[in-house]
Formats: C-alpha cells, structure tokens, sequence
C-alpha cells in the first residue's frame, strides 16, 4: 500500500466530524439504491472532501476512519454469473461473503441488479470461519432471494471464484442521507495469481436512493465522470486475461496503470 496514498487520504477525511455505525445504519444504510463509482486521483479527492465537509461525516470506530475488507466471490466453474454482466443480461446477481477483519463480524451477500438500474443487497450474518464456502443456510437464502427478486432457482452449484481485499471509508451525507464509500489498496487474487491495482487513486462509490446527490455534483463540477466498474468482474478479468471484458476495457487500463 502507498503510505503517501494513505496518509493524504487521512489528512483529507480529518477535515469531517465523526459519525457511529449506528448512525451510519439509521440514517443512510440504502440496501435498495442506485450505485456511481468514480476513479478519482488522490488530488482531486482532497478537493471533494474539502467541498463536501459542511454536510458530510465520516464513520468512527474506536478512533479509526480506515477499515480492512475482504469479500470472497462464488460464481459457477465456468463463471457464469461473470458471463452474465458481461452481457448486460436484466437479470443478474453477485453472492459473496464480506468480511470486516478489524472486527472479526462477517456476512453473507446477494446483490441483485433491479428494475431503473437498481442495485437491491440482501445480507444475513456468517460465520467468519465459514467466509470462503457456502453452508446450507446460505444456499437456501440465495434460493430463496432468486425466488423472490426473479422468479427462478439457483441453475448450479456456485465455488468461490476470487477474493478481493481494501481498505475503505465510509461517508454519510446528514442532509440528503446518502452515503460515499472510499476504496484504497485494492488486492485481487485465487489461488494461483494477484493483483494490485489503484496505484494513486481512490474508487469512490456514490449510494444514493435515485438522483445524484451532493458528491455527484461536487465529481461532476470537478470533471470526473462515472465509470463501469464491478470489483468482481474487473478482479475476474484481471485474473483470466482470457476472458472478454468489452464493458471495463477502460476502467481496467486506470486500475492497472502506475503513478
């Protein structure tokens, strides 16, 4: 990881009062919400922080503002759910677990792409020990949220497929309540290779319940403009340089290069 990286990412997000995880859960949790990422230079992002620190918190636990994440991915053995994005099919889904290394507390995850472009999460709590396989009670959760979002049951038995590791921060606008993740140190691997990307920017997701919010404009004023990312599909296509990866072409570049 980029000391520089992370201690301009520090000085910047300094600049926010604090806000509790409960807090964060009350007033912007958005399991139901339309996500924009950004690929912003480390420059830039301070910019954004300054602009947006009237209105915005940053999370704060136990006088940290940076947290450690890990989410394994489960896909088909011929990576059929990755397929699926790649082809822009209406009704796809990822299913991974997450879990937050600091605390030790894990996940189990089902994201739905919905109706209008929105992204519907589903979660139940995991056994940190059981985060790289899928126990009865997942499988049947997973079935049960195809049933429901689209109507179908599970096609074949998922494996894990890659883990994605990160350090993020999280930031909750108190006026509209929508919510800014912010991603440094990206690690991609399987088993037989890893990755390393973001050399000098931070991926910043916009949560929004369906209108840009503050931080869009603020991004837009600054001309950065969204880009098509999914940590699991650019993690897979950088892992399998054999695979067709037409929608992330560009974002794959600006992840990779160096500077």
């Amino acid at each position: 990881m980029s000391r520089r990286l992370l201690a301009a990412m520090t000085g910047a997000l300094a600049q926010l009062p604090p806000i509790t995880l409960d807090e964060v859960l009350a007033e912007a949790e958005l399991q139901t919400r339309v996500d924009r990422k950004y690929l912003v230079p480390i420059a830039t992002f301070v910019e954004l922080v300054t602009r947006l620190r009237d209105r915005f918190a940053v999370l704060e636990i136990d006088g940290q503002r940076s947290f450690r994440y890990e989410s394994v991915y489960f896909d088909t053995p011929s990576l059929g759910l990755y397929r699926q994005h790649v082809q822009r099919r209406r009704y796809r889904y990822k299913v991974r677990t997450r879990s937050y290394l600091d605390s030790g507390e894990c996940s189990f995850e089902v994201k739905l792409k919905g109706n209008r472009s929105e992204t519907v999460k589903s979660r139940m709590p995991y056994s940190l020990a059981d985060r790289a396989r899928l126990t009865e009670p997942a499988w049947e959760f997973l079935a049960e949220q195809l049933r429901m979002a689209y109507g179908v049951g599970i096609v074949d038995r998922l494996q894990p497929a890659l883990t994605t590791t990160y350090r993020r921060s999280t930031l909750v606008d108190r006026v509209e309540h929508n919510r800014m993740t912010c991603d440094i140190d990206l690690r991609f691997f399987d088993g037989r290779a890893s990755v390393d990307v973001l050399p000098a920017a931070v991926l910043v997701e916009s949560k929004t319940a369906g209108r840009a919010g503050a931080a869009d404009l603020v991004l837009r004023e600054l001309q950065v403009r969204p880009i098509q990312v999914s940590k699991y599909c650019v993690a897979a296509a950088l892992l399998n340089p054999q695979l067709r990866a037409n929608p992330w072409h560009r974002t794959l570049r600006q992840l990779t290069r160096s500077g």
